[in-house]
């Protein structure tokens, strides 16, 4: 397999994954964790996950792919889009 390749597979399962990979990184990180559990007082759970989700969407320019990942290992979430 040509390095080429091999960016392109593993930025493929990357993208598949990228909501769980954001969602570690707020859980990890105090000061976001600290601003998300304020987000979701404020606007609740599914209002403020939806758009970290489409954020994400966004800035990435990804396209939804017909999947989701039903186990994801970050506890914020039940279940994200997978993306190509």
């Amino acid at each position: 397999m040509e390095p080429k390749e091999i960016a392109q597979k593993a930025i493929e399962k990357l993208n598949k994954q990228i909501t769980n990979e954001v969602f570690l990184i707020i859980q990890t990180d105090k000061t976001l964790m600290h601003s998300y559990l304020k987000a979701v007082e404020n606007k609740g759970l599914d209002v403020v996950n939806r758009a970290i989700g489409m954020e994400v969407k966004k800035q990435y320019k990804l396209v939804n792919i017909n999947d989701r990942e039903e186990n994801p290992s970050c506890t914020l979430i039940q279940s994200h889009q997978k993306f190509e």
